[in-house]
């Protein structure tokens, strides 16, 4: 299952970013899921909840947003959002397609805490 890698390279990447701001805990990690991402939501979660348990994410949220397929298709110029992994035009039936937006899983937002050093 490659969601156990992507979320090893995820926690990683958080904790980067959490370093270089001088945070020492991460309390929210939002990303944006595209439908054609060839994550499983579920799987993702599963495997966060299991490997944050080690580092700086140990208290974090996971928080998903599902990003539909945006295509655009090239004969009849009509643009779709779609909730299928289809890359078929539902105006025209066309396969002239082209993805603008739903095959990435990218970091959207971290939210860390820094404890006061006393």
């Amino acid at each position: 299952m490659h969601e156990y890698s992507i979320v090893s390279a995820l926690i990683e990447q958080c904790e980067q970013h959490a370093r270089a701001n001088r945070a020492n805990k991460i309390t929210r990690v939002d990303i944006k899921l595209g439908v054609m991402s060839g994550v499983e939501p579920a799987l993702l979660e599963t495997a966060f909840e299991t490997f944050k348990l080690d580092g700086l994410c140990r208290d974090a949220e996971l928080r998903m947003t599902l990003q539909p397929l945006l295509i655009a298709c090239l004969d009849c110029h009509q643009e779709s959002e779609l909730a299928e992994r289809s890359i078929v035009c539902p105006a025209c039936h066309s396969y002239h397609t082209r993805v603008l937006d739903g095959e990435d899983m990218l970091l959207m937002q971290l939210e860390m805490e820094q404890e006061d050093e006393r």
